[in-house]
């Protein structure tokens, strides 16, 4: 009796291998689709970022939830202190880049995907791509362009700058951030080289709120990242 392989679905094959396509060719298809670049260049920075920075032991719980659930807000959500932190990943704009001498200079686009309709706390409402003030804890942003290497910088929220469109009301603009926001290397405040610093920030801030208590994520969608 001649001796069957295993199904394909159980052998631990890589992309390259499951769609009989080689390096080369899969490089020159991302490089001939810019939108397919810019997805996947996204999703390896979110990647990167739980594996560089949220895969320690300080943080208990790692969720990245599904693009297409609407409900769920942020890229990543961490649990560090028994606290959770909406995380969302940006990255740099290639065409806005500077160099001069050993700093560089650049903005990240930090907006919604997609236009969505968002009430505002004056009752007002309106048809935007921005996203809200106090919608997530931190901005990563990674600054591979700059140099292709993987670091990355953080801000709370609530330092990013607020919108500027002339077309919204003073108090949307309060309550909106802006789509563009400033990013250097060596960084520059709102930005820090670090996430923890501003969770503990964050977490004092909480505290000062009557009635805020510990969030911690359970969900059976929770992922442990490790390395």
């Amino acid at each position: 009796m001649p001796r069957h392989s295993k199904p394909l679905s159980e052998k631990k094959r890589n992309i390259l291998e499951r769609w009989h396509i080689t390096a080369e060719e899969l490089t020159e298809l991302i490089d001939a689709n810019p939108s397919m670049r810019g997805n996947m260049f996204g999703y390896v920075a979110e990647m990167k970022l739980r594996k560089m920075w949220f895969s320690g032991e300080r943080i208990t719980h790692a969720v990245k939830y599904d693009d297409h659930d609407r409900k769920k807000k942020g890229d990543l959500v961490v649990t560090y202190r028994d606290y959770s932190f909406i995380i969302e990943s940006k990255s740099l704009q290639t065409n806005s880049i500077k160099t001069e001498e050993l700093r560089f200079t650049g903005v990240a686009q930090c907006d919604a995907s997609d236009r969505r309709v968002i009430e505002l706390p004056d009752g007002s409402s309106v048809n935007t791509t921005c996203l809200l003030v106090g919608e997530f804890d931190l901005l990563a942003v990674n600054l591979f362009a700059f140099e292709n290497e993987w670091r990355f910088v953080f801000a709370k929220n609530s330092d990013l700058p607020r919108s500027r469109f002339r077309k919204y009301t003073e108090i949307q603009r309060e309550h909106l951030l802006a789509s563009l926001v400033p990013v250097s290397w060596p960084s520059e405040p709102p930005m820090h080289n670090e996430p923890y610093k501003l969770f503990d920030e964050i977490i004092e801030e909480r505290r000062l709120v009557k009635g805020i208590k510990p969030v911690v994520v359970e969900s059976s969608e929770d992922i442990t990242v490790k390395e």
